[in-house]
């Protein structure tokens, strides 16, 4: 199960793990970005060099041609079952690491220090790992816990302030998903202007509401899928405009889907409707907008059909009854799926 470690200096922990390894079994996974302005922050910790293994920038190399790479890498620097991997970066590094580390020689150990808004509040937490498979998200994993999530907001002064407002998107799904108390911290933030201070508290609450899913539903047979809020549309969203060559950050798609499942949730178990504008308009006031016609709906429909919670050939959502209550496991009509797109752009208007 995952053990989170909450720190702004996480030096001291991480040099208390690497100790117990051999030297030269310990391999560190960053991205171009990561290597460069992260792992000076955490090279305190070593006093020998660790191997580092450094990839390109960007979801379309979270796939298996990276992870064979990987797998090679290790396999040509003599890794076996007493090796560390530890993975630095964002979702896409916790998500491919993981599942390097999960595949390789059967498992060997990794932890994840997680450097984005996202990845600390919700990629690197809860062992599932994995690649995209012909540009479909995560459809090749596991699931295998790290040793520890060491997280520290430091790593987000770091990032563009872009990347900082796309995490915030699941900061908001696991308000909506816990309590009203959760929502009403954060619904008068401005994620574009954070105090580093206030943003450990939303980080370690964030993180601890998604460990409670976790605990509750370890390998997602149940309730665990009400994490899933505003993915089934979001995914899709994010796949469609991504073949498209868009630019669009997970968080970002993220933040559409929650505003389309929000209406949804209308439908299907009449959220109330003053809290569900009240909500799309606050998303819709910090996160970009993206174009998409009404002729783009079948080609996105056709994407959510990949959905891994899908079941008997039907797209399943996790909808709100209400802010904290979640049922998962439910079934839309494609005509409801439309207007919830229509719904979107009606906010962003």
């Amino acid at each position: 199960m995952n053990k989170n470690i909450f720190s702004i200096d996480i030096v001291e922990q991480l040099q208390q793990i690497i100790k117990t390894y051999p030297q030269d079994k310990i391999f560190v996974l960053a991205d171009e970005n990561t290597a460069k302005y992260c792992f000076p922050i955490i090279s305190k910790a070593f006093n020998f060099d660790p191997i580092v293994i450094e990839t390109p920038i960007g979801e379309k190399n979270k796939n298996i041609q990276t992870a064979t790479f990987l797998w090679e890498f290790l396999s040509n620097h003599n890794a076996d079952r007493k090796s560390l991997l530890i993975n630095l970066g964002g979702g896409f590094i916790t998500d491919l690491g993981g599942f390097v580390a999960s595949t390789f020689q059967r498992g060997i150990d990794f932890i994840n220090i997680p450097t984005t808004l996202l990845a600390q509040v919700d990629a690197s937490i809860g062992g599932k790992n994995g690649v995209n498979l012909n540009d479909i998200k995560n459809q090749i994993g596991s699931f295998k816990y790290p040793i520890v999530n060491l997280i520290s907001t430091t790593f987000l002064e770091t990032l563009p302030k872009r990347q900082l407002v796309a995490g915030f998107a699941e900061v908001v799904k696991h308000a909506l998903i816990s309590s009203e108390n959760e929502w009403n911290k954060i619904r008068f933030s401005n994620p574009e202007f954070l105090d580093f201070r206030f943003l450990q508290n939303i980080v370690e609450d964030s993180a601890g509401i998604k460990l409670s899913f976790v605990k509750s539903d370890p390998e997602e047979k149940g309730i665990r899928e009400a994490l899933n809020f505003g993915h089934t549309v979001g995914h899709a969203l994010e796949t469609f405009l991504t073949r498209k060559g868009v630019d669009i950050l997970h968080g970002e798609a993220v933040a559409i889907g929650l505003i389309a499942e929000l209406f949804l949730s209308n439908r299907v178990f009449t959220f109330d409707f003053k809290k569900l504008f009240g909500i799309a308009e606050y998303i819709a006031t910090y996160f970009p907008s993206f174009d998409l016609h009404y002729d783009d709906y079948e080609a996105i429909y056709e994407i959510m059909k990949h959905d891994k919670k899908n079941k008997e050939n039907k797209i399943r959502f996790s909808l709100l009854k209400d802010i904290g209550h979640i049922e998962v496991n439910q079934v839309c009509e494609k005509e409801d799926v439309f207007e919830a797109l229509n719904f979107y752009f009606q906010v962003k208007k």
